[in-house]
């Protein structure tokens, strides 16, 4: 991994890694007892979820439902979704948006990885209301 481009987005770690196809590739760690993004959908990307370790709880079109390591959760366009991990665990997980374009989201909101309470600062108020007022730029359509 290229921990240059590891970055804290929203409480969560994610580093991106290039792919030669029409989609970005990213793996994740969620520490435990964080929340995910506010409820949102994208017009365009289909998005996949693969648990790696532990668990994430899943609201998807307002069924929820917890997702254990070896499971994985599918995402149509126009589907709304988030997901929290409640567990008191670290939960590990690979992200796909398909076609190419979500990344940049991860890239200009995220915090790097190796800046002083990164983690903290990926959850300001500042980069909190940046993120609700640039969210569409990326196709990602909050409904709070």
């Amino acid at each position: 991994m290229d921990a240059n481009k590891t970055k804290w987005v929203l409480g969560h770690k994610v580093t991106p890694h290039d792919t030669s196809g029409d989609y970005d590739l990213m793996i994740a760690e969620t520490p435990a007892k964080v929340q995910g993004p506010p409820p949102h959908l994208h017009n365009s990307f289909k998005e996949s979820f693969l648990i790696v370790e532990g668990e994430m709880e899943f609201m998807v079109n307002g069924d929820v439902k917890v997702v254990r390591a070896g499971e994985s959760v599918d995402i149509p366009p126009k589907t709304l979704h988030t997901f929290a991990n409640n567990s008191e665990k670290p939960c590990k997980w690979i992200n796909i948006h398909s076609p190419k374009g979500f990344r940049d989201f991860f890239e200009q909101m995220g915090v790097p990885e190796h800046e002083e309470n990164a983690i903290e600062k990926s959850l300001a108020p500042e980069i909190i209301n940046r993120v609700i007022a640039r969210a569409a730029e990326f196709d990602m359509i909050i409904k709070i």
